[in-house]
């Protein structure tokens, strides 16, 4: 008899979380026996209208949340709950405990949102809300955290089973570089959304002193129009069927971050899709970087503003170099990173986790 997984995402296919972190994987799991049913919190029209008006409708969440009430509350019905980050945000934690009672729950993680609560500016938040994801973590069954600092956070809470899978790309989709010859205007790739551009705009003074020194475009696919003063902005739309290929015909991927608890919980995933593409980094040493990156092998590390643009420089203008990293880094990303490494361990992880 199949095993029944209900897989409560955060988004659709438009939300790279989810995308990453389960959409990606339904082929093996279905292939594996294993009948499951996908339901969003937040679909892809509601997830574009954040984009395009900073935020969701009243009456859109309204509904968003009542239907995942009564999604859980059908839970009876599966042998196996499995959540991205949290199931119903902002409600109280014996609230969303209770509508998992004797369900057996899997809780996935790919961002440090424990700090969305224990961090808030407010403290009346704090106080109510500082140990939320820790008493749901606690109830778990399993734990899957994108990198070590999610997973400690998941041990200190008291989880009884964790495990970390980081947030991987699937090598049939991104090709390695073939060519690492010297443009006349190489490319510059970051990949985000409107939410994570600030990164990004924090290095319009490197970006911008670079210009001065060699020409480059700066590509920058998912975040809508975007200029910056002194550089030459090529703004892309995202879409999965072109990002491997807009990535791979850059020269060189950039993935800036702040040094704040929530960075930590950041899972690199940007890099690794560089890294399957076959281009050297330049990133910031900060959270799952500083494992995803090997300085000098596959990348570089910039902390400062002249780091940025001294790393960014060499690269550019040394094609032996982009190659020599650029390779390492596929090698890397095929030998850790990829769904073909873990997709069979989630799916053991998964059956484990359904027959306990």
């Amino acid at each position: 008899m199949k095993k029944r997984i209900i897989f409560f995402t955060r988004f659709g296919q438009q939300g790279a979380s989810s995308r990453m972190r389960l959409l990606q994987y339904l082929p093996w799991i279905e292939s594996a026996a294993i009948e499951s049913v996908v339901s969003p919190l937040f679909d892809d029209a509601m997830l574009l209208q954040k984009y395009q008006h900073g935020g969701y409708s009243s009456l859109d969440l309204l509904s968003a949340y009542w239907r995942r009430i009564h999604a859980l509350m059908e839970r009876h019905r599966f042998d196996l709950v499995w959540i991205e980050k949290e199931a119903l945000p902002w409600f109280p934690a014996w609230f969303e405990r209770w509508l998992l009672r004797r369900a057996p729950y899997v809780m996935d993680f790919d961002d440090a949102i424990f700090h969305n609560y224990d961090l808030h500016r407010s403290a009346c938040v704090r106080r109510v809300y500082g140990r939320r994801i820790d008493r749901l973590m606690a109830g778990a069954r399993l734990v899957i955290a994108g990198n070590r600092y999610l997973a400690d956070r998941a041990t200190a809470a008291g989880a009884r089973w964790v495990e970390a899978i980081p947030t991987v790309v699937d090598l049939t989709r991104y090709a390695a570089k073939q060519m690492y010859s010297v443009n006349t205007k190489p490319l510059i790739v970051w990949i985000g959304s409107p939410s994570t551009v600030h990164y990004l705009l924090e290095l319009a003074e490197s970006l911008d002193a670079l210009a001065k020194r060699l020409p480059f475009t700066l590509r920058v696919i998912g975040c809508g129009a975007l200029t910056m003063p002194g550089v030459d902005v090529e703004s892309l739309p995202w879409s999965a069927d072109t990002e491997a290929t807009a990535i791979a015909e850059c020269d060189v991927g950039i993935m800036p971050l702040r040094d704040t608890p929530w960075e930590q919980g950041k899972c690199g995933y940007k890099l690794i899709q560089y890294m399957a593409c076959g281009l050297p980094t330049v990133a910031s040493p900060i959270g799952a970087n500083r494992d995803v990156v090997i300085e000098g092998e596959t990348g570089f590390f910039a902390d400062t503003a002249s780091d940025w643009v001294e790393k960014m420089e060499l690269l550019l203008c040394d094609a032996a170099l982009r190659q020599r990293l650029g390779q390492a880094g596929r090698a890397r990303v095929e030998s850790e990173y990829c769904l073909q490494r873990t997709a069979p361990r989630l799916l053991y992880l998964l059956t484990e986790a359904g027959v306990q």
